[in-house]
């Protein structure tokens, strides 16, 4: 590949990038980021080569689109506009369904491949950009059938230079089973972190008594709200779904603890204890 137009340089899109030009250090990469700031760190860190435009996907052999989900669906029509017949354009988000219903008589769609890589951490921006974050982690690609062929091939060659596994879904199915295992992790998080901190405006003491415990489980509430509210927007049928299971399951639990039903809470625990061989290898 010559040239691969980056927009939007933060965690998921610098990631790919970083990793990729270690495998295709020929490459051109070209940064697109409304935030200049961000376009200055990637260059000064060597992350991106120079500063693009949306007009440099004309050019582009790979484009990844990788900004907030809502601001990526609204773009993509535009990205496809412009696309010439050997560029691949992928996005990076964890919702599938808008694109695909977005583009689905786009004239340009068959250049256009439906991908969510489950990878990430807490961190944003082009600095928390690092080398092998997607090393054995899951592709979700949607739709494969309706990417060219030859583009499909590129995309594959991509992923593998990743180190990516590879899954393919239809995008309905994708977003419920994201919203169990991804978009309800975050809501968790984000929670129990309000409930500790509404309760530490009284007790200033608690943060003390946090454990690893506790930092383990809030993680994900250190997350981009500018990207995680549009994806519970986007996906907000499936999200109030598992809310209302997860919801029900929370209640359950305090209905056994106020029977002092604890022989049920040690099977209800011992029964999910099986999640640890579900999980296994899962960093």
């Amino acid at each position: 590949m010559d040239n691969i137009v980056v927009i939007g340089i933060g965690l998921i899109g610098g990631s790919m990038v970083k990793d990729l030009k270690k495998v295709h250090p020929e490459t051109k990469i070209i940064g697109v980021d409304k935030n200049p700031e961000h376009i200055n760190q990637a260059l000064v860190s060597g992350l991106i080569d120079k500063k693009g435009t949306l007009e440099s996907v004309k050019d582009a052999d790979l484009v990844i689109l990788s900004i907030p989900v809502d601001a990526s669906v609204a773009l993509l029509p535009e990205v496809l506009d412009l696309v010439s017949d050997h560029t691949l354009v992928i996005d990076v988000g964890s919702t599938k369904l808008d694109f695909c219903n977005k583009v689905e008589h786009h004239v340009n769609r068959r250049n256009y491949l439906a991908c969510h890589p489950i990878a990430g951490t807490e961190f944003s921006g082009p600095q928390a950009a690092i080398n092998g974050l997607f090393k054995d982690k899951t592709n979700i690609i949607c739709e494969v059938e309706k990417t060219a062929f030859k583009l499909q091939e590129r995309g594959l060659r991509v992923f593998s230079d990743l180190g990516m596994r590879i899954r393919y879904m239809n995008p309905e199915s994708h977003d419920k089973h994201i919203a169990y295992v991804s978009h309800l992790s975050h809501i968790s998080s984000f929670m129990l972190g309000k409930t500790v901190i509404d309760k530490e405006r009284n007790e200033r003491d608690i943060f003390d008594m946090a454990g690893s415990g506790f930092a383990s489980t809030v993680r994900l509430a250190k997350s981009s709200p500018n990207m995680w509210t549009p994806i519970f927007k986007q996906n907000k049928t499936n999200v109030i779904e598992t809310l209302d299971e997860y919801i029900n399951n929370l209640n359950q639990f305090k209905i056994l603890l106020e029977k002092d039903d604890f022989e049920a809470i040690f099977n209800e625990m011992k029964n999910t204890n099986r999640i640890k061989d579900i999980l296994k290898g899962i960093a």
